[in-house]
């Protein structure tokens, strides 16, 4: 684990709130010179805290877009049948999320499709048909309270 210092995690904040703010302006609000904050930015990106940038967009105005939360067991859970079910999932493009669980169940699939007809061709044409799936269970999102990228740091 990298150890963080007040400055870099303002930065972490600042970044996660809004990745197109650029140096000047985290610079001017830590009151910093641009030169250091740069520098921090980039050995956060080389270390790999930071990952990527990217555009977070308002699902309601693209598409009717429904939320399911998928668990799902395997028959079998030996290390090398889950690194299957990993490469698998990955490709599948309505999975946005997808957790090996420790419990009840194996894993947990955030799935975003545009209604529930849409829904029941996912689970039964992409995630029923993979193999070692023992069961999966539906939980249909009826109203996202909060929803947040931010790591807190």
């Amino acid at each position: 684990m990298i150890t963080l210092d007040s400055t870099d995690k303002i930065i972490l904040q600042m970044l996660q709130e809004d990745a197109k703010r650029n140096v000047k302006e985290i610079a001017a609000a830590l009151k910093m010179s641009k030169t250091p904050i740069y520098e921090r930015i980039k050995r956060l990106e080389k270390e790999g805290i930071i990952l990527k940038y990217v555009a977070l967009v308002d699902k309601k105005k693209l598409t009717n877009a429904m939320v399911v939360f998928c668990s799902v067991s395997l028959d079998v859970q030996k290390r090398e049948e889950l690194h299957k079910f990993n490469e698998a999932i990955s490709k599948i493009p309505e999975v946005v999320e997808c957790y090996l669980m420790g419990g009840a169940f194996d894993y947990m699939l955030k799935v975003i499709v545009s209604d529930l007809e849409a829904y029941h061709i996912f689970s039964s044409d992409k995630l029923a048909v993979l193999p070692n799936i023992k069961q999966i269970k539906s939980f249909f999102v009826l109203n996202e309270v909060k929803y947040s990228t931010a790591v807190p740091v």
